[in-house]
């Protein structure tokens, strides 16, 4: 089990301050994790428009805060981006980012990153691997509309709500979940047949490793990773919003049995080395 808060990422050197400053992404989680995906936390600060277009990689972007457009660049659609908001986009996506006010994303990619690469000059990465098959084009989900549309779940035994806004028949390399956790709820959680990532945008609370009762605060920006060995138990002190990132996928429609495990959905990713 790992649990990294800002402060740590930036005492070790992975939060990347880009374009004069007006950009900085924490690598929350990279490519020597071993868990099948990378996840950064960025803010950006201006309105300047963004070109982007990931050739070898799947990018799924949350809006934590702020509004911005998304432009498809060869297509010519645009689309307005508001917190909850969930773009995806792909080696044939070629497009622009523009923010309308500051900006917070997190941002998970597949094939993970290494956290140290620069866009090129067509704003890619350099290619690390086999990329997932993925779907035709970008796509863009709403948090606000699953919901309204009743594609909300009950999860961890009752504990949390959540909505799977990525699952595995994206064919992206992972699934995301939009969780919810009251004040005061506790889940006792075992991940037997997956790697997660949890990274707080928003509220408090700790989670707690059963083998070793060792236990950690979580507010804004902490990423706890959690495996196959992490039997744990997360507690919200004030509501929390959190996003999960899976690896393998999630189908979309599991439930946590009495362990607090979900059902296998493909390979396990080594994760971690021990330190």
């Amino acid at each position: 089990m790992l649990v990294r808060t800002i402060e740590d990422h930036r005492a070790g050197g992975w939060e990347k301050v880009l374009d004069a400053g007006k950009v900085r992404s924490v690598r929350c989680v990279t490519a020597a994790d071993r868990v099948g995906f990378s996840l950064h936390l960025n803010e950006i600060t201006d309105g300047d428009g963004r070109q982007l277009w990931y050739k070898h990689h799947w990018e799924a972007n949350y809006i934590v805060a702020g509004e911005a457009t998304l432009e498809d660049l060869d297509r010519g659609d645009s689309w307005p981006l508001l917190a909850g908001s969930l773009y995806t986009v792909g080696p044939t996506d070629r497009h622009r980012l523009t923010g309308q006010k500051e900006l917070r994303i997190v941002s998970v990619f597949c094939l993970a990153l290494r956290g140290d690469e620069a866009h090129d000059e067509d704003g890619a990465y350099t290619p690390s691997g086999e990329v997932p098959v993925g779907r035709e084009r970008l796509f863009l989900r709403d948090a606000d509309a699953l919901r309204a549309a009743g594609q909300e779940m009950v999860v961890a035994n009752g504990e949390a709500r959540t909505l799977r806004m990525l699952a595995k028949d994206d064919r992206v390399g992972f699934s995301l979940s939009d969780v919810h956790v009251a004040a005061g709820a506790r889940a006792a959680l075992w991940y037997k047949n997956h790697w997660e990532a949890n990274v707080v945008i928003e509220g408090r609370g700790k989670v707690a490793e059963v083998a070793s009762g060792r236990e950690w605060p979580l507010s804004y920006g902490t990423t706890y990773l959690v495996g196959p060995e992490d039997r744990h138990v997360l507690e919200s002190i004030e509501n929390m919003h959190v996003l999960s990132v899976f690896c393998p996928p999630l189908a979309g429609d599991e439930q946590h049995d009495a362990d607090g495990a979900l059902a296998p959905s493909g390979p396990i990713p080594p994760g971690p080395v021990e330190p």
